[in-house]
């Protein structure tokens, strides 16, 4: 049952970035480059037992979606592209030409199926919109946090461990990450469900369209004002108040970035106090992040502790207080509470309205949450499981650094566990970080495949900034256009961030221009004045974030870091999509 819908746009491949094809069915997909969790080239350990699509097919499983059966990814170059699998009975066989296991639950014998599980999606999603924030509360972040902790165990103690101990803890960590990635869908279909809920309501209580005053609203009713988040911003202040009231520990910040900061530190035992308890703190809590969450190869900030400091002198230097805007985000979103209502008469609608955001309301925190645990904790575990094991390795003369572990495949590496003489692993590792270094030249392009009306129903790709994305302006200069996803005007200087040893660079009311951000950038939006991103759309991090902090925010852009240089001066109109360089 192939799909017929008018095909909007092509792209199969060209000379700059050549594509090859495992079949024809693949070609009829449309294939999303995923700069949202993954913007860099992707480490073979990552494909293989932690890509965010190995889940996928439980997700649309468990919730009966008519819109998909799985979200399947394959790497082009380096580079992660993912694609919805339409609910086709075609397609329900072992789809090898997908290039992953893929197992759809379209029954073959039943070409109605689509049509007809929409109505069990419809009918179980409120229980999920309903129930869900006390299913987290009480039972999923408790599991998640036991999960956690147990790694953490067994991190402090790596070198008491056998080398083939390590690998029965692999195995517990990936299906931990498996676990955690499946909690994540049901959380994400809960918040779907809950928005959806909300939308619904208003549209029925207003009795038609929603008009862009009342999307602003919504958009203010999807900031959250007490987080882990906003904890980990706490923590840092907290810090920050004690340098500032200590002149040892202020000299040492005197430095102009983290490595000297953290030099300086070792220096006295003042400083070394600093480091061992107040740093650790933060290091051991809110540390499990890094530049690129998801993919393994980039340090996270339990083991470096140089980007933390950073931080601080950032906060240092603003003396920012997080209290206040806590205070009237919280207060905002009451307003925006209050905002929602207004001239809609008594009655069911009325009421049915109210009912919806009070549970907008208590989901909207765990979009941070669900970060601090699954996109990052979880994967920044995993990662530091992988290094204990490159450890061992290193110390057995079979690799040269302990990341060594990330560039081999799954089964390559316990290959070399098992019987070291089965494979070079030191050549392997080689040619994988120089083939890494030729993909990190290349800028893939924001989609490749077949782009049709059907396949661009599907909900998540809002996330990436489409539709709207395939018609913005990418070829004039001077200007770069995007989504619009928090209001405001401002103008300042840009400053292209693309990895922590960049972050220092960001001063007071910079407008950052960046691939995208996560919660490991969030503390930077404390300073700065606006954002400008080449992914993410209005419900993806840089947007919430903005929101949050009031600053103004555009995303999608595609070619923003491309077209806009450090020092560039930027007008930045998050509430119409537009930066001009000025």
């Amino acid at each position: 049952m192939a799909d017929t819908s008018k095909v909007i746009a092509q792209f199969l491949g060209d000379e700059s970035f050549p594509v090859e094809w495992e079949s024809e069915k693949e070609k009829d997909l449309f294939w999303v480059y995923d700069d949202l969790h993954c913007p860099r080239p992707v480490s073979p350990m990552y494909n293989d037992i932690a890509n965010w699509v190995l889940t996928c097919d439980h997700m649309f499983r468990r919730f009966g979606t008519p819109f998909a059966s799985d979200w399947i990814g394959k790497v082009v170059n380096g580079y992660l592209f993912t694609a919805a699998v339409p609910c086709d009975p075609d397609m329900a066989v072992p789809a090898t030409e997908f290039g992953n296991m893929y197992y759809p639950r379209v029954p073959k014998d039943d070409p109605e199926y689509a049509g007809k599980i929409g109505a069990y999606l419809g009918a179980v999603l409120p229980t999920y919109g309903l129930n869900f924030p006390t299913w987290w509360r009480e039972r999923l972040v408790p599991e998640m946090d036991r999960n956690l902790k147990y790694l953490e165990s067994k991190i402090d103690v790596w070198e008491d461990i056998p080398l083939m101990e390590w690998a029965t803890i692999l195995e517990d960590s990936i299906d931990m990450l498996d676990r955690h990635w499946k909690i994540h869908w049901m959380l994400n279909f809960s918040q779907l469900s809950s928005t959806l809920a909300l939308r619904a309501a208003l549209e029925a209580a207003v009795g038609g369209e929603i008009t862009q005053e009342l999307e602003v609203i919504l958009g203010r009713l999807q900031n959250s004002a007490a987080d882990r988040n906003w904890d980990a911003i706490k923590l840092l202040c907290e810090l920050k108040d004690e340098v500032k009231g200590d002149a040892v520990l202020l000299e040492a910040f005197g430095a102009e970035a983290g490595a000297a900061i953290h030099t300086a530190l070792q220096a006295t035992e003042r400083g070394r106090q600093f480091l061992e308890e107040g740093l650790k703190r933060y290091q051991r809590e809110f540390g499990w992040h890094a530049v690129w969450s998801h993919e393994f190869i980039y340090p996270s900030r339990f083991e470096t502790p140089e980007p933390c400091l950073d931080l601080v002198k950032g906060y240092l230097d603003s003396d920012y207080d997080p209290e206040p805007v806590m205070k009237e985000l919280a207060e905002d979103i009451k307003r925006a509470s209050v905002e929602l209502l207004e001239g809609i008469p008594e009655g069911e609608a009325l009421e049915a309205l109210k009912a919806a955001n009070a549970i907008n309301l208590q989901m909207a925190p765990l979009t941070p949450d669900h970060h601090f645990y699954i996109d990052q904790g979880t994967h920044q575990h995993v990662r530091v499981v992988l290094i204990c094991i490159g450890r061992k390795l290193v110390q057995m003369g079979l690799l040269d650094e302990p990341d060594d572990t990330i560039y081999l495949k799954y089964n390559e590496l316990r290959y070399l566990m098992g019987d070291p003489d089965l494979i070079d692993a030191k050549a392997v590792v080689a040619q994988r970080r120089a083939e890494r270094a030729e993909f990190e030249k290349i800028r893939p392009p924001d989609f490749i495949g077949t782009v049709t009306e059907s396949q661009l129903q599907f909900p998540y790709l809002n996330l990436w900034g489409f539709p709207e994305k395939l018609h913005f302006d990418t070829e004039t200069k001077g200007r770069v256009e995007g989504l619009g996803v928090s209001p405001g005007v401002v103008e300042g200087i840009a400053k292209v961030v693309s990895s922590p040893e960049e972050f220092d660079q960001v001063k007071q009311g910079d407008i950052m221009v960046c691939q995208m951000t996560n919660p490991a950038w969030t503390p930077l939006f404390a300073i700065i004045g606006g954002i400008v991103c080449d992914a993410g759309g209005m419900v993806a991090h840089p947007a919430v974030m903005a929101r949050e902090f009031g600053i103004p925010g555009v995303t999608g852009c595609g070619v923003a870091t491309r077209e806009i240089k450090t020092g560039d001066r930027l007008r930045v109109d998050g509430t119409n999509g537009l930066v001009e360089i000025l």
